[in-house]
């Protein structure tokens, strides 16, 4: 993460794509990519559709994807470590890397949050397949978790439901806050979640275009909102309390309008806006997930572009 003694510095400098990276092998592609997060080593774990996308009516395929739609890249030279992941998921969505390396992800299509190993061992299951509902054992179309700490997490659910749960380390649910709605603590679609060092949790109201600021049992404490800023899809958090906010646009019919990660400082104000809509290198079609190394690289996932970009730091 960017340090807080890093940023007037690094304000004299500005973020640029790596060309080259990923480095693939001949003949292997990335679906649209949901999800993307760093492990403690900082290699990159992305979450794809291998090849599905979001159907125009909305009703989405129940049948497994049936290739691997984890992919696990070394952050250094894009070089591929592995994938796996077939006949898993239907239409993959949120990916979290907690601290022991454990990967988190949601399924948007199942209604369901998993929680497996780097090798590919399922540890936890949290809803039923296929099914969605709204109480306390069900979701709908839940789409990320953030982890806290001492291993407890919280989920945002979703398309369907406009709320935040926190379960314990072993899944039990806690408690939970939200309804439909534009007013503080309220959500109209709750599309990323984040936790600061603090153990606050940011969330990414997308359709309401704001990220909303909580403390650890839901109690509203601020917002982000502004033009600059756009319509958060989810962010990153960094030590110091600045965060990267995917700013994926309002997505009209046509013509598009923007896509970027925007930089921001603790109070929300915008330090630097990266990207913009496009299909070139530093280019997005709907940027849709951000992680940031250690470093200050940003390792970005685009849906619609079906791609993850490395970003990082050069002077203007």
């Amino acid at each position: 993460m960017v340090c807080s003694s890093a940023i007037e510095s690094t304000l004299n400098q500005r973020y640029q794509v790596v060309h080259g990276w990923p480095r693939l092998p001949e003949g292997e592609i990335l679906g649209a990519v949901t999800g993307v997060a760093l492990d403690s080593s900082e290699n990159v774990w992305v979450f794809h559709r291998a090849g599905r996308t979001w159907p125009v009516s909305g009703v989405l395929d129940l049948s497994p994807i049936e290739l691997p739609c984890i992919t696990l890249l070394s952050s250094q030279t894009g070089e591929l470590i592995r994938c796996w992941g077939e006949k898993l998921f239907a239409m993959p969505h949120g990916l979290t890397v907690d601290k022991d390396g454990n990967l988190w992800l949601t399924d948007v299509a199942y209604h369901q949050v998993y929680k497996y190993s780097p090798q590919g061992e399922l540890l936890l299951t949290l809803g039923e397949r296929g099914i969605a509902g709204d109480d306390t054992g069900y979701f709908n179309y839940p789409t990320e978790v953030a982890v806290a700490a001492d291993g407890g997490f919280y989920v945002t659910d979703g398309y369907g439901n406009a709320r935040v749960i926190k379960f314990s380390a072993r899944g039990e649910f806690q408690y939970q806050w939200g309804t439909k709605g534009s007013a503080p603590g309220e959500f109209d679609l709750p599309h990323g979640i984040a936790l600061d060092a603090w153990g606050n949790v940011y969330v990414a109201d997308r359709t309401n275009a704001r990220v909303q600021i909580f403390d650890a049992q839901g109690a509203y404490l601020n917002e982000w909102k502004s033009a600059e800023l756009g319509r958060p899809y989810t962010l990153s958090v960094c030590a110091d309390g600045s965060a990267f906010v995917v700013d994926g646009g309002d997505q009209p019919q046509a013509p598009p309008d923007r896509s970027a990660v925007v930089w921001v400082n603790a109070r929300g104000d915008v330090l630097q806006r990266i990207g913009r809509y496009g299909n070139y290198d530093g280019q997005f079609r709907m940027a849709h997930d951000v992680a940031c190394a250690a470093d200050g690289a940003l390792y970005i996932g685009d849906v619609n572009g079906a791609r993850v970009q490395k970003f990082v730091l050069s002077p203007c």
